[in-house]
């Protein structure tokens, strides 16, 4: 395993959203900081607000959160632990999706819920203006410009300061952008899993953060994977780190946002920052899918 002693979030170089905010690329989700099927308190309060504050420690200033996550359980620990917020802090929060239990998910992209939602988070977070509000998935039910425009309304109210989209296809994300202005994608991606690819590569064509969730997947790689086994071994790594570390190399505007409820495991996940993969070692993985 890599040494982090002294590694900091910041090794993974910056990016700057919509033009106004940077933020270090490698950052922090704080989905499992809640209960198990994402739902309900965490087994111990104390300690997902210490994961959260090692993270400010280690330079992360990228947060992930959403209404969801407990629900409102994830949002209430980072406003609990975390505030007064550093003075480059970006909370990136999420509305569109409703719980009725653990591990269940239901869309709603309804103009008066997201309206709700944003107030809920806002005083959760305790923030004025959340800095990131992303739209967490489109509603088959609702036109996604009622969604969005709800949140311009916000925008324009103060209460939000930039906006972003999750769960989009490419055609999405263009009837979104021609809404408003979206600084970043948050989709599923990782190295065995690239269906959003061409979603990445718009992203890095235009400078839009991609926001992988599941970034930490390997699927059938596993650890003794010879691509994984090798990079790690050179490194001094482990595949966690390394995975990460090719997700950095592969676009410039690529943000993880690896999460865990343990401080162990978000030390390992930031030694990853100052990792470098040689091209042969990017190569191997590329052919890994």
């Amino acid at each position: 395993m890599t040494d982090t002693n002294g590694c900091s979030a910041s090794a993974a170089g910056t990016l700057t959203l919509g033009g106004e905010l940077t933020v270090n690329r490698l950052g922090f989700g704080a989905m499992r900081i809640t209960g198990e099927g994402v739902w309900g308190d965490p087994p111990d309060r104390e300690a997902a607000k210490a994961v959260l504050r090692r993270a400010v420690e280690l330079d992360v200033n990228l947060i992930d959160t959403a209404d969801s996550y407990g629900p409102e359980v994830s949002e209430q620990l980072i406003g609990e632990a975390l505030t007064p917020y550093p003075e480059d802090m970006v909370i990136a929060t999420k509305a569109g999706l409703t719980r009725s239990g653990p591990g269940r998910w239901e869309p709603n992209g309804r103009p008066d819920h997201i309206r709700q939602a944003c107030d809920g988070s806002l005083r959760r977070l305790r923030v004025d203006a959340i800095p990131l509000y992303q739209l967490h998935r489109i509603d088959p039910d609702v036109d996604v410009a009622e969604s969005l425009g709800t949140m311009v309304e916000l925008r324009q109210e103060g209460k939000v300061r930039l906006i972003g989209v999750s769960n989009v296809t490419l055609d999405e994300l263009r009837q979104c952008q021609s809404i408003t202005p979206i600084v970043s994608v948050q989709n599923r991606y990782n190295v065995v899993d690239r269906k959003a690819e061409e979603v990445v590569q718009a992203c890095a064509e235009e400078g839009i953060a991609f926001i992988p969730w599941l970034p930490l997947a390997t699927g059938g790689l596993g650890r003794d994977h010879d691509a994984l086994a090798a990079a790690s071994e050179r490194l001094g790594a482990t595949p966690r780190q390394v995975v990460l570390a090719w997700l950095l190399g592969h676009s410039s505007t690529m943000a993880p946002i690896p999460g865990t409820g343990s401080t162990t495991h978000l030390e390992e996940n930031i030694g990853a920052a100052r990792l470098t993969l040689t091209d042969d070692e990017r190569a191997a993985l590329d052919d890994a899918a």
